[in-house]
């Protein structure tokens, strides 16, 4: 695992709480939550639910990122855009292929594996345990307005001057050599 932190430049905001049924902060994915690549692994996305967003949140943004990946940008494994205020949860399995689970108005853009949908983990053998942020941003604005093909990347470079705050969970996965 590398030291590297992907808020450590970005401008600083609140805390909230995010929860999962799913995932234990700084736990290892069950194998449900790795990549359908991995022998068990079945693409499944996390149930979230989160409390105590800053006063004015108008929409929330969710994303997974690896910055372990030895990519060297890290890898983006799910982002959802657009999530309405009023909404404090999203259950396990929303991030499929139709995002059935996702509320109205809400949508998932492609990953970096340029799919839109939630891939799990899946770290090359022998590369160490990597992390997954697993994020959900309170945002100041109804829609950040972004295209439903941008990247993950671009998503966040949008969104990065309408953050009023950040819920965090770690969850880990390795793969052995």
């Amino acid at each position: 695992m590398s030291a590297n932190d992907p808020f450590a430049r970005l401008p600083e905001a609140a805390s909230f709480t995010v929860t999962s049924t799913t995932v234990t902060d700084g736990a290892a994915w069950s194998p449900e939550q790795f990549s359908s690549g991995v022998p068990g692994g079945k693409d499944v996305s996390p149930q979230l639910s989160w409390s105590g967003a800053p006063e004015g949140t108008r929409s929330y943004a969710v994303t997974v990122y690896d910055p372990d990946a030895p990519t060297g940008s890290g890898f983006w494994h799910w982002a959802v855009a657009d999530v309405p205020a009023t909404v404090t949860e999203l259950p396990e399995g929303a991030g499929d292929d139709t995002g059935s689970g996702l509320p109205e108005g809400a949508f998932q853009l492609p990953n970096d594996a340029r799919v839109a949908r939630f891939i799990g983990a899946a770290p090359p053998a022998g590369h160490g345990p990597h992390r997954y942020f697993i994020v959900v941003h309170a945002l100041d604005a109804e829609s950040i307005g972004v295209p439903a093909d941008a990247t993950p990347a671009f998503l966040g470079f949008t969104m990065a001057g309408h953050i009023l705050g950040r819920a965090i969970l770690t969850a880990t996965a390795e793969t052995p050599a």
